[in-house]
């Protein structure tokens, strides 16, 4: 059955602006929904993502916008050092706490404090960077599903001696748990600053690498997931992912 709200406000709005604010879905999903053709106002199709609803019109999202809305939330988070991106033990502070207000990076939905948004991929306590929360099954199988292709980026300074013959091995040749690791692109950039990129994530896999070829790491900072960058974002603040970027997470591909 298609979504249907009539305006009461004394004063025009934006259709994404009122769409969020009513809690129906945040504004970039509005403006997604719009473009889409899926968005009439009176009978008639909205197309144009600044048009103004005002006071008695009636809005109605077909059902394929309400089946899109209905594939969950997906949010990037640049998790800082300390905190557990998983269910945390006690006295452990989990990522999802810092879904708040005061470091929402976009105007889209705020999640709610009971709202089921678990991890997608692990991102230990000590490490930083980009970290995915979501309730969207479909990109929680793009992006750790058993046939996901994605890889996944860090910039990782280390203690320790970098060799060709440490490099070498990183890359290809090391065993975690008995099993042989999947190649990996592990890159000098400068003094002691490796690049890697990965197509697996077993537990800490990054250290124990390294701590198997004499290497300390001393930060770990993941920058990247498939076609899905942290940009600049800053430490400590979230977002929702776009339309265009859920897409390319699906596809698996950078356009």
């Amino acid at each position: 059955m298609a979504f249907i709200r009539t305006y009461d406000g004394d004063e025009p709005v934006r259709i994404n602006k009122w769409l969020g604010q009513s809690g129906v879905c945040s504004r970039r999903e509005a403006e997604a929904l719009i473009a889409e053709g899926f968005v009439t106002i009176d009978g008639e199709i909205v197309r144009d993502a600044g048009r103004k609803i005002e006071k008695g019109q009636t809005l109605t999202l077909d059902n394929d916008a309400e089946e899109a809305l209905q594939s969950g939330v997906t949010i990037i988070l640049h998790k800082p050092v300390g905190y557990v991106s998983g269910q945390p033990e006690p006295g452990k502070i989990p990522a999802v706490r810092l879904l708040s207000f005061k470091n929402r990076d976009d105007d889209g939905y705020i999640p709610r404090r009971d709202e089921s948004l678990p991890p997608i991929g692990r991102l230990d306590e000590d490490s930083r960077g980009l970290l995915l929360l979501s309730s969207d099954g479909v990109v929680a199988k793009a992006v750790i599903g058993p046939e996901s292709e994605l890889d996944k980026e860090y910039l990782v300074r280390v203690d320790g001696t970098i060799t060709q013959t440490k490099l070498n091995l990183l890359r290809h040749g090391l065993e975690l748990d008995g099993r042989k690791l999947k190649p990996a692109k592990v890159d000098l950039i400068r003094g002691q600053d490796l690049r890697f990129i990965l197509k697996e994530g077993r537990k800490r896999q990054i250290r124990r690498m390294c701590e198997m070829v004499d290497l300390d790491v001393i930060d770990l900072f993941r920058i990247r997931v498939g076609p899905l960058s942290l940009g600049s974002l800053p430490e400590g603040r979230w977002r929702h992912i776009t339309p265009a970027e859920r897409e390319a997470l699906i596809r698996g591909s950078v356009g």
